[in-house]
Parts: C-alpha cells; sequence; structure tokens
C-alpha cells in the first residue's frame, strides 16, 4: 500500500465537497488503487491553517466547521504560516489549489502552484486565474519537472471539459469553442424575463450560494472572461489573458429587450466565444439572440453548456444541469485518480 500526501489550499465549500467525497471513497480507493490518501496540510483565509504528516482527520474538521465554522482549536498552534509556506515547505506529493478567483491577475493562486511544480510537486487547480493569466508559464514549468498540471474543475464545475479533449479526442485540434459558462449571469436573466427585479434576483443567489457576495463580476462579464481565455490558452493554445477578451456584460439587458427577442422566436443567453481566424484566436462574452429551437435556450437557472468544435469530430456539446459544490469536489477527486493511475 503506498501513500499519496495531499497538501490543500482553501477549504471552502468545494474543498468540503472534494473531502466528502475523499471520506466516502476511502476504503474503494486502497482496494482498486492500493493507495491512501493522506491529507497532510489544510490552509484557508479564515479557518485557520493546519499541518499533520500523520494525516488530517477530515471527518473531524467537517464537524468542527459544521458546529463552529473553524478548525478545531486544540490544532490551532500545529501552523503559523501562510499558503506559500506550505506550498514552499510542507511534505507532500500533491498540491489541491481552491482559493477564489483573483479577476485581475489571478497571482496569488499562481504562485502557490508554481512554488509546488518547482519541488516537483503535481498540481490539482480549481482556480480559473492561473490558466487564464499564466497557464503557458505553468504548463512549462510541469513539462520541465515532469509534473502533473489538472484542472478539471474550473469551467463547469466537475463537468469532464479537458479530460474529454485530452483522452477521447486524441490527435483533434479545436476549432472553436462556445458555451454559457456563467451560471449566476444565466440565471439572473431568467429573473429578468419573469419580471424580478435585479436586486432580489441577486439576493436570491446569494442565499443559495452560486452567486458572490458581489456580483459585479459576474453582470460585467469578467468571470466568463477568464473562462474564456482560460479554454482559449489550453484547448487551442493561445497565450492571452482575460484582457484579450472582448467583453459585454448583462447590465443593459431589460425585461424590454428580453421580451421584444421573445416575440421574434429567441431568448437572450450570455455567450462566450473562442474562435480561430487567420492563424489568431479571438475571444468574446456579450449577450446574444438565440432562437428559442437551439438547444442553449433550454440552459435555464444555473445549467450551462460548452460546444466543442475540432476538425475530426464536428461539434459536441455538453450541457451541465444546476450544477453544485458536490459536482466542482468531484472534478478535484478525478483529477486525484489520474495522478493516482
Amino acid at each position: 500500500m503506498k501513500t499519496l500526501n495531499v497538501a490543500l489550499i482553501g477549504f471552502g465549500s468545494v474543498g468540503q465537497s472534494f473531502a466528502r467525497i475523499l471520506l466516502g471513497k476511502e476504503k474503494e480507493i486502497e482496494e482498486k488503487y492500493h493507495t491512501k490518501i493522506n491529507i497532510v496540510a489544510i490552509t484557508t483565509k479564515t479557518r485557520g491553517n493546519l499541518v499533520d504528516a500523520w494525516g488530517i482527520d477530515l471527518q473531524r474538521i467537517l464537524n468542527n466547521i459544521e458546529e463552529t465554522g473553524v478548525f478545531p482549536k486544540a490544532q490551532e498552534t500545529m501552523l503559523q504560516r501562510n499558503s506559500l509556506d506550505v506550498a514552499e515547505a510542507v511534505e507532500y506529493d500533491v498540491l489541491v489549489e481552491m482559493t477564489p478567483l483573483e479577476s485581475a491577475t489571478g497571482q496569488m493562486a499562481t504562485d502557490y502552484i508554481k512554488a509546488a511544480l518547482k519541488r516537483g510537486k503535481s498540481v490539482i487547480c480549481a482556480n480559473k486565474g492561473p490558466l487564464a493569466w499564466h497557464y503557458r508559464e505553468i504548463d512549462e514549468l510541469a513539462k520541465k519537472n515532469d509534473c502533473h498540471f489538472l484542472f478539471e474543475s474550473t469551467i463547469m464545475g466537475g463537468t469532464p471539459v479537458f479530460s474529454i479533449v485530452r483522452d477521447s479526442l486524441k490527435m483533434c485540434k479545436v476549432t472553436e469553442i462556445k458555451g454559457i459558462l456563467n451560471s449566476a449571469t444565466n440565471y439572473i436573466l431568467q429573473g429578468v424575463e419573469q419580471g424580478k427585479d435585479v436586486k432580489a434576483i441577486v439576493t436570491e443567489g446569494k442565499k443559495r450560494g452560486f452567486i458572490e457576495a458581489n456580483p459585479k463580476d459576474d453582470m460585467d462579464g469578467k468571470e466568463a472572461a477568464a473562462k474564456v481565455a482560460a479554454l482559449a490558452n489550453t484547448l487551442m493554445g493561445a497565450d492571452m489573458t482575460p484582457s484579450d477578451i472582448d467583453i459585454t456584460g448583462i447590465e443593459d439587458i431589460t425585461k424590454e429587450k428580453i421580451d421584444a427577442a421573445s416575440a421574434r422566436g429567441n431568448v437572450i443567453k450570455l455567450i462566450c466565444r473562442v474562435h480561430e481566424k487567420n492563424g489568431k484566436i479571438y475571444g468574446s462574452v456579450a449577450p446574444e439572440e438565440i432562437s428559442k429551437l437551439n438547444a442553449y435556450a433550454t440552459v435555464t437557472g444555473t445549467s450551462l453548456a460548452i460546444s466543442i468544435t475540432t476538425d475530426l469530430m464536428g461539434t459536441m456539446t455538453i450541457i451541465e444541469e444546476s450544477p453544485e459544490t458536490e459536482q466542482t469536489g468531484y472534478g478535484i477527486f478525478a483529477d486525484l485518480l489520474t495522478i493516482i493511475k
């Protein structure tokens, strides 16, 4: 039985979902892969930091967070370092990066990832920022040090977008990507169509946990632009950042505009696009009218969709219905199994 030591940077809803999946599949992993997963570090911004080379008791941590919102006090003295200290110094085999998106640079998460890769440690990333701002540098560093760098949870939760291209579309060239990739704006547009006030829609979304405390990046299209840049860089070999994306948000989409589109047999969706023209790759985020007969018209509420066009397999569309944090947690878990295998 081999042991795989894992360090977690961030432990919000996605990290906790991953921990629950790991606990539920612990025996199965040991039986099928002859591997024991040992969580040796967890760092957070508000709950505290933990390091234990013998393995952190995940069930105890989850119970304590549910009861008090923080880590057990008896273990608070185990580490007085920040996340970068952990990435640079703790003994682990895999670093899992799950911090929130820094929409301006993606920098702190990138620093953690680079620190791990420089030490020859594999990385699983659930943060689209590093892919959107620094993918080429990170990818080269991973290859140089013979490390895994996996990121299935960065786009559409745990939907296997990257693994499908990597494992099932071998030698296919991705020529175009289109999608509804921001659940918050999709939900808001549906609420506006139903005659609800935007502030009320946002308040409801915050309570349900899929709209951030400050939804401006969603409304402006910046969050979606980070996903567009990430997809362009990873699947089409671009070297762009969100600042290279042509962005139009949904602030000006009113019920009157939605009703007018409906009268024409259309709906309005925030559409993300990546395409190649004359050897250059372009990306955009903007509201578009699409026919009610289009498959994307059925993508309602918090559901998401992506279409990938390749030279050999044409276009494939994946629709994920109302993704939850459990699915994002599964994406991390699936990447971990890839490393184990």
